[in-house]
C-alpha cells in the first residue's frame, strides 16, 4: 500500500491579495468600428468587397450612381461661368470708371455721374466676391464626396474610412438606397480587442484605469491574456449593481474574436505563503484536511484552513508550514485513519 502513496514537501508561493474574479466576453473596439453609409441616395452599381475581406484606409468600396451627384457637378459649372460673369462685368464697371474719372477731371461730366460709375465698380466687385465663395462652396460639396471637380460623372465611389476587416454587407448590386442613414456595411479594425465585464460595484474600488488585468478564455484553455484597463463605466447597473469595466487587448495575430466568453482577473497584490497541490485537500461538509507524513510510512491527519484554488495550487492559511510534506496520491487509502 505504501508504494502506492506519494507525498510532495509544502513549499511557498505567491498568491493575490483581493483577487477580483468576474465574468466577461470580448467585444469589438468602439473607437475602432465603421458603419460605412452612402453620403447620397442613389442605385448601386457595383460591390466592391466580400464579408471578410481585409481592406486598407480609403480603398474603394461599392459604386453608386445617383442624380445628387449630376446636379452637385452642375451646380459648380453653373458657379464657375457666373463667376466669369461677374469678372466681365468688373472688368467693364473698372474701364467705365477710368473714363468717367477722365470726364470728369476735364470738366466734361458732373460729379454725379462719378459717383454712379464709382458705385457700379463696388456692386461688381461685390458680385465677383459672392460668385467666388460659391465658386468654394459647391467645389467643396464635390470633394467631400471624393469627387474630382473636373470631371463630371454621376457615379460615387464609397471608401473605407479605416482600415480593418469587412464584418457586414448590407447592401447588394442593383439595390436603389434612399436612406443615407442606412448603412451599406460595417468595417471594424481587430488589431485590438475589447475584453468586457461586470465588477460588483463592491470590489470596483480595486481597480483603476491603467491598470492590468488578466483574461483567461474558454477558447484558449490555460492561456492567459494581458491588457490595461481602458475605461470604467460612470454608472452602476441598477439591476446587477455591477460596473462595466473594459480592458483593451492586442489581437495583431487575429486570434481573438468578438462574443468570445471568458473571465476576467485583477489582484490587488500579492502575498506569500505555504501552497499544496489541490489534488493534497480532501474536503467534507464541515471541513477540510490533508494527510501529513511524520516519519517514513506514518501519516497524521490535519485540519487545515485553505482558500481556493488557483492554477492546481491551493494556498493554506493555517495547519501547515512550509516543508512539511502532505500525501498528494493515495489519500483515500488513508480514509480510515
Amino acid at each position: 500500500m505504501l508504494g502506492q502513496i506519494r507525498t510532495e514537501a509544502t513549499v511557498v508561493k505567491q498568491f493575490p491579495v483581493d483577487e477580483i474574479i468576474t465574468p466577461g466576453k470580448l467585444e469589438l473596439n468602439p473607437n475602432r468600428v465603421s458603419r460605412v453609409l452612402s453620403p447620397v441616395a442613389g442605385r448601386v452599381q457595383q460591390v466592391l468587397v466580400r464579408l471578410g475581406d481585409a481592406v486598407r484606409e480609403n480603398q474603394p468600396l461599392a459604386i453608386i450612381e445617383s442624380a445628387e451627384i449630376g446636379q452637385a457637378m452642375a451646380n459648380y459649372s453653373q458657379a464657375q461661368a457666373q463667376l466669369r460673369q461677374a469678372r466681365s462685368l468688373l472688368a467693364k464697371a473698372e474701364k467705365d470708371l477710368a473714363r468717367i474719372q477722365d470726364l470728369y477731371n476735364h470738366l466734361a461730366i458732373p460729379l454725379k455721374d462719378l459717383l454712379a460709375a464709382e458705385n457700379d465698380m463696388v456692386q461688381a466687385r461685390e458680385g465677383v466676391e459672392q460668385q467666388e465663395i460659391t465658386v468654394r462652396e459647391t467645389r467643396h460639396r464635390l470633394e467631400l464626396l471624393g469627387l474630382d471637380a473636373d470631371h463630371h460623372t454621376h457615379d460615387l465611389t464609397v471608401r473605407s474610412p479605416i482600415a480593418g476587416k469587412v464584418l457586414e454587407i448590407m447592401v447588394a448590386p442593383g439595390e436603389y438606397r434612399n436612406d443615407t442613414n442606412a448603412p451599406l456595411m460595417t468595417i471594424a479594425d481587430l488589431c485590438t480587442i475589447w475584453a468586457t465585464s461586470q465588477v460588483p460595484e463592491s470590489l470596483i474600488r480595486l481597480i483603476t484605469p491603467g491598470e492590468r488585468v488578466e483574461i483567461e478564455l474558454a477558447a484558449f484553455p490555460g492561456e492567459i491574456f494581458y491588457g490595461p484597463v481602458i475605461r470604467i463605466a460612470d454608472t452602476v447597473d441598477p439591476a446587477t449593481r455591477t460596473v462595466k469595466v473594459q480592458a483593451e487587448l492586442d489581437n495583431h495575430a487575429g486570434r481573438l474574436r468578438p462574443e468570445m466568453f471568458g473571465t476576467m482577473l485583477h489582484t490587488h497584490g500579492y502575498k506569500l505563503l505555504p501552497a499544496v497541490p489541490a489534488v493534497a485537500v480532501v474536503r467534507s461538509d464541515s471541513e477540510t484536511w490533508v494527510y501529513r507524513e511524520t516519519s517514513p510510512g506514518s501519516f497524521e491527519r490535519v485540519r487545515v484552513q485553505c482558500e481556493d484554488s488557483r492554477n492546481g495550487w491551493v494556498a493554506v492559511t493555517a495547519g501547515l508550514k512550509a516543508g512539511d510534506r502532505v500525501v498528494v496520491q493515495g489519500a483515500v487509502m488513508l480514509a480510515g485513519f
